[in-house]
């Protein structure tokens, strides 16, 4: 009997300890704090580390990484410079514009793997190239690079004579010859350059490339206003109105006036 006494008060001594340590446990984990899981602020952006041209190929010397706020991530960026370099036998993404240094890469101006890169791919909506014939005359002296915007002048010999007007302004040059790279600053002789223009101005331009020779005229980069412009004649610049000379007055000679009775005799004096 008494060793029944004796069993019964050890078990329930080992019920409540346990119970004590379960109870510890419990209040433990209910009073810790909860753990949260902070997003990052700021977003990896692709970006260029030095400028690169229309065409080039994208290398990972090109590339590098910083961390952008991640509520003023530009749309169409890229966040990983993997998905830009090429595997092991494929080919290779190329620049459809300029990228200049600091810029983020974005998918609108880098093509696929292997994506042919064209001038095409360089022109604004609803526009079409068209090539002009020029010479060093005719080209600012070779000048005229990518990326300058120029007015076009026509010179034609009409029945009225020798005549030139500004038949477009404010036009972008997108080529010279086969260079079509913004950044290159080297002028040259040309014998095409290239330029962007909507339907209307691509048939006038064809218009006038027949009726005449075609010269470029380089606009500054801050002058973007049309002028309203006639046309001058070569008869404009060789008219002069003959000045007007005012004949001198006779010098007044001496008379001698003589009365007789009722006659008036005068005599000049020499």
């Amino acid at each position: 009997m008494r060793l029944t006494a004796l069993f019964t008060a050890v078990a329930g001594l080992a019920v409540a300890g346990g119970s004590v340590y379960v109870a510890r446990d419990y209040l433990a984990v209910a009073t810790a704090e909860p753990v949260v899981e902070t997003e990052s602020q700021t977003v990896p952006v692709i970006v260029a580390s030095r400028d690169i041209g229309f065409g080039e190929i994208i290398e990972p010397q090109m590339l590098t990484s910083i961390d952008w706020p991640r509520d003023a991530v530009p749309e169409g960026v890229y966040t990983s410079a993997s998905l830009l370099v090429p595997a092991n036998g494929q080919e290779p993404r190329r620049a459809r514009r300029i990228i200049s240094q600091g810029d983020p890469l974005r998918f609108a101006t880098i093509s696929e793997f292997g994506e042919k890169v064209t001038i095409v791919q360089t022109l604004s909506p609803n526009t079409r190239a068209m090539a002009i014939k020029v010479s060093a005359e005719t080209a600012v002296g070779g000048f005229v690079t990518p990326g300058d915007r120029v007015d076009v002048v026509l010179t034609q010999n009409s029945g009225d004579g020798l005549s030139a007007v500004t038949i477009l302004q404010n036009i972008r040059v997108i080529g010279v010859d086969q260079d079509a790279n913004e950044l290159n600053e080297t002028p040259g002789i040309a014998r095409t350059v290239t330029v962007e223009v909507t339907a209307e101005q691509g048939q006038r331009l064809a218009l006038a490339q027949g009726a005449g020779r075609l010269s470029l005229t380089l606009r500054s980069l801050d002058d973007n206003d049309a002028v309203a412009l006639r046309s001058t004649r070569l008869s404009d610049l060789l008219y002069e109105t003959a000045p007007v000379v005012e004949e001198e007055a006779a010098p007044q000679r001496p008379v001698i006036r003589v009365r007789r009775g009722n006659e008036l005799t005068e005599t000049l004096v020499n």
